[in-house]
């Protein structure tokens, strides 16, 4: 009945486009979102405070989708938070020119800033150039186009992508199936996320003996999906791929009729139609974005840039999880509502309780344990120790603490102490490291990811200077703690078929001024970049190359920090990388509550996100 409404709002809206844009404000009817990402650190809503009345236009691919809808919500929550006014002025189909209408429409009618998924890179920039060079912000959710914005919230589609592929690649071979035809049904070729989507699914089959065939388009429509489906599965397929939520519905709708209950579906985006053929074994699995989060974060960056606040063009991945049949869907569907029956003892325990990361960590936990009714408490040892952090768990279980979130120091440092709590009932949940025993749920950074992406950063800003060549020094934490270890491998892969030289690695044990005398030392070396792998790793590093007074030195680092802001500021590091730990604390404790509910979380693995955080 939703979808319906909106159709008819936004049909009608399409009429009397110039009075009204193309849809009709809708008002927030859950308050669901998780505070996403980096941009979560930096858009809370006392920090976005409108400064007058504010008029945002919301304008998606369409307004039918249930990706869209939600979307929609989570923009009505934040807009309902700040007290400014969103418009959805989405078409109730996907089309070029109704969106373009929609965008010129938001500037005729005076809004100060367009909220916008576009169908494509090119498809609507001369209209969204228009706008901004009459003043309008544009900020970018899920889809952005070939034109500056304010700001960026989206998924890493190719990323999410490749992670699809290996879904079904483990749900293949798991079957014996090790060589075979896979169908693609995409969008078009135009829509740069679904295009991203298809690119890092073809990524995950490299090396192996699957024949991936010729993509067929869609446009998002169950039913051209469907037919589309049907026609792969005639000729032979073992396995479909849908790039959204309509290919999806689509390929399941057709290996539901098919009967064929070998061939493994695997698609993107969240929906009733899709969660039933994935518990009906339809479908082996979808990537769940967070849309809701999308649209909230997408209107506190709106606020803030109609406030004047510079946002760099700042790119916020929202995350993604992978939902399977049963439990799973629970574990990734974070943004459901959370309800504790009892004040539950839930202790949090991080690799040390000094560092900013951590703090903020715990921030978020205390305050979703306000939100819930629990009790959340830090007991983190002063430094990073592991005989002190077993401590810690041992603690907590003689202090009859029914959870434990947990970042772990190495995959098998505190092991022993984590599987005799759990031996005893207690409910373990990871956040930013997890250790080689089973949890009710994990949230964290795609570590190895994110450090690719620093090492690119590093490599770009290298080449930009006319260094083509030359040695890089790491700096990490330890050679066992998990996340840094897969921050340095992702770092290294950046450099592949490069002529730097990676030399060999440090450790400082993120102890800021041990690490400022390995960078030091590195400097001595001749060294042209220098990679610190967390917050003190990347402090020591920025201070190092400050004192050396070497401007030409390229600092990349992890984690944020007012220490390591003002090293950006003042041009002693390039760039960080920004997790979203007050995230990973938030939905630790959502996912703790739930698990002593009751709830089978499945063992869920839920990315967070990371930034880049530039000058």
């Amino acid at each position: 009945m939703k979808k319906k409404l909106l159709a008819m709002l936004s049909c009608a809206a399409l009429v009397a486009a110039s009075v009204t844009g193309c849809g009709g404000s809708k008002p927030a009817e859950t308050a669901a979102a998780p505070a996403a990402s980096e941009a979560a650190a930096d858009t809370k809503a006392d920090e976005a405070a409108p400064s007058g009345d504010v008029k945002i236009a919301l304008i998606t691919m369409d307004s039918i989708d249930q990706h869209w809808v939600t979307l929609n919500e989570g923009a009505q929550k934040a807009a309902a938070e700040l007290g400014v006014s969103v418009t959805f002025m989405s078409p109730n189909t996907k089309d070029d020119a109704q969106q373009i209408e929609c965008v010129n429409n938001a500037v005729a009618g005076g809004y100060q800033a367009i909220i916008v998924a576009a169908n494509g890179p090119d498809a609507i920039s001369s209209a969204l150039k228009e706008a901004a060079s009459s003043g309008v912000k544009i900020v970018y959710v899920d889809s952005p186009a070939n034109v500056d914005a304010e700001a960026t919230f989206s998924t890493d589609n190719e990323a999410a992508g490749k992670t699809a592929g290996e879904e079904m690649i483990k749900g293949l071979e798991a079957a014996g199936i090790t060589s075979g035809k896979i169908g693609i049904v995409n969008v078009n070729a135009a829509t740069d996320s679904t295009v991203k989507r298809e690119a890092g699914f073809r990524s995950a089959f490299e090396g192996k003996d699957f024949e991936l065939m010729e993509t067929q388009y869609g446009e998002g429509d169950a039913a051209k999906s469907q037919t589309i489906a049907e026609n792969y599965i005639t000729q032979g397929v073992v396995g479909i791929f849908g790039c959204n939520e309509g290919s999806t519905t689509g390929t399941g709708n057709a290996i539901k009729a098919s009967g064929k209950s070998d061939i493994i579906g695997v698609g993107f985006d969240k929906s009733d139609a899709i969660l039933n053929l994935i518990d009906d074994g339809y479908l082996l699995c979808t990537m769940a974005q967070n849309p809701d989060v999308m649209g909230e974060e997408g209107v506190k960056a709106a606020v803030k840039a109609v406030n004047g606040e510079s946002l760099g063009g700042k790119v916020t991945d929202t995350g993604v999880s992978a939902i399977k049949a049963g439990g799973s869907a629970a574990a990734a569907s974070s943004n459901e509502a959370v309800t504790a029956s009892q004040e539950w003892k839930i202790a949090l325990i991080t690799m040390d309780s000094i560092d900013q990361h951590w703090v903020t960590l715990n921030e978020g936990a205390q305050e979703a344990a306000k939100e819930l009714g629990v009790s959340v408490t830090f007991m983190s040892p002063n430094t990073k120790d592991d005989a002190q952090q077993i401590e810690c768990v041992n603690n907590a279980v003689a202090g009859n603490y029914q959870a434990i979130i947990v970042a772990a120091n190495g995959p098998d440092a505190i092991s022993s102490a984590l599987k005799e709590a759990a031996s005893s009932g207690v409910k373990i949940v990871y956040v930013d490291s997890p250790a080689n025993v089973d949890a009710e749920a994990t949230f964290s950074t795609d570590n190895e990811a994110a450090g690719k992406t620093a090492g690119e950063e590093m490599i770009k800003a290298l080449e930009a200077a006319g260094t083509t060549s030359g040695k890089i020094g790491i700096v990490n934490v330890n050679a066992a703690t998990d996340s840094t270890v897969k921050r340095e491998a992702g770092f290294r892969s950046a450099f592949e078929g490069k002529d730097f030289e990676l030399m060999e690695t440090q450790y400082g044990e993120g102890d800021a001024a041990k690490s400022q005398t390995i960078a030091e030392n590195y400097i001595t070396q001749g060294v042209v970049g220098i990679f610190g792998c967390n917050e003190g790793s990347t402090t020591g590093t920025g201070n190092a190359i400050k004192a050396s007074g070497k401007s030409d030195i390229v600092g990349v680092g992890f984690d944020k920090s007012d220490a390591i802001m003002n090293l950006i500021n003042d041009g002693y590091l390039l760039c960080t990388m920004a997790q979203n730990p007050d995230v990973m604390g938030k939905e630790g404790v959502k996912a703790a509550v739930k698990a002593l509910e009751g709830e089978t979380l499945g063992g869920a693995v839920q990315d967070t996100g990371v930034s880049v955080l530039t000058k």
